[in-house]
């Protein structure tokens, strides 16, 4: 397998935080250490409309060599006041801040009308968090998000004028964290005529999937939506609608798709193995919630049964 490309580069302006410092308790792994866990969000444009939020999960003040963590240094300025942000202080007082940092899912087991369903999110997850200077030159990208992904399915979205919502499709399939190869399904949105026109034409199927490199903009903004009512004597009623408008849109991919099932880029059995490893987690995962409802219900629950999918060679369904 080759080395996956997964990264985010984030660039503006600290919009608010909601990180806090903890310690970990006695039955981790080393307890008494100290970490911050949360989530900074960015302002990426100058009307601070678009705000995307990167999370934290454990960040300690030394790196695995035991050297000092920047970014735990500044998270911790961020916690105590010493950046500014956007709601706290003011948007000319706010810090401004590049995040390098790669996609993620959370993900997590929910009772949804009576049934227990997986929710898989996308998010910002982590990464190397540095305050701009005054004095430096800001970058170039403000937003972006690149990814190797192996495609399995596009979906076509017929435009629905009623609700204002443009055409668009569904990309559908999955990739790699960089770190250890963990496969992550996932959906992404071509909205432009061409990129719905590039996607669809790829005829990416289960079983005819196709590798390539994409990138695209994180649009998480709220939508002000003012509608005026004429009325038959003096001032016209006005009503502000607001909807928020969270979305992952692809903007670009390589001219040529990788070769897939080629050994050195990414093949078959490789896909299957990381299919295999999904599995696994999802068991783990699935056992903890069991185990958490068990015992707020304070109620004794048998184990549960590992359910493990057999997967057919060349056809993925992520």
């Amino acid at each position: 397998m080759q080395r996956m490309k997964n990264s985010i580069e984030l660039f503006g302006r600290i919009y608010e935080h909601d990180l806090k410092k903890a310690v970990t308790g006695l039955n981790s792994k080393n307890p008494g250490t100290g970490y911050i866990t949360g989530t900074v969000s960015i302002a990426t444009d100058d009307d601070c409309f678009n705000v995307v939020p990167v999370h934290y999960t454990f960040v300690t003040a030394a790196t695995k060599s035991g050297k000092p963590n920047p970014t735990f240094a500044v998270l911790s300025n961020i916690i105590d006041g010493v950046y500014g942000t956007v709601m706290k202080t003011s948007k000319d007082d706010a810090a401004f801040a590049r995040i390098d940092t790669q996609i993620g899912l959370n993900e997590f087991y929910t009772d949804r009308s009576g049934e227990t369903t997986l929710v898989s999110a996308k998010r910002a997850e982590g990464g190397f968090i540095h305050i701009q200077g005054k004095n430096e030159e800001p970058p170039k990208i403000t937003n972006k998000f690149t990814c190797d992904m192996l495609i399995t399915n596009v979906r076509h979205i017929d435009a629905d004028e009623e609700r204002g919502l443009p055409e668009k499709a569904i990309v559908k399939g999955a990739i790699f964290n960089d770190y250890n190869k963990t496969l992550m399904p996932v959906e992404f949105t071509a909205a432009h005529p061409d990129a719905i026109g590039y996607f669809e034409g790829l005829d990416a199927t289960g079983k005819n999937p196709t590798f390539t490199q994409v990138w695209g903009k994180i649009i998480n903004e709220t939508i002000v939506r003012t509608i005026t009512e004429e009325s038959a004597f003096g001032e016209a009623s006005v009503r502000e609608i607001k909807s928020n408008r969270r979305d992952w849109v692809l903007t670009g991919a390589k001219p040529e798709p990788y070769d897939f099932n080629t050994e050195g880029t990414l093949t078959t059995e490789e896909v299957n193995e990381a299919i295999k490893t999904r599995e696994i987690y999802l068991a783990t995962l699935k056992s903890r919630s069991d185990e958490y409802k068990a015992s707020r219900a304070a109620a004794t629950t048998s184990k549960p049964t590992t359910k493990t999918t057999t997967v057919a060679p060349g056809d993925f369904d992520f």
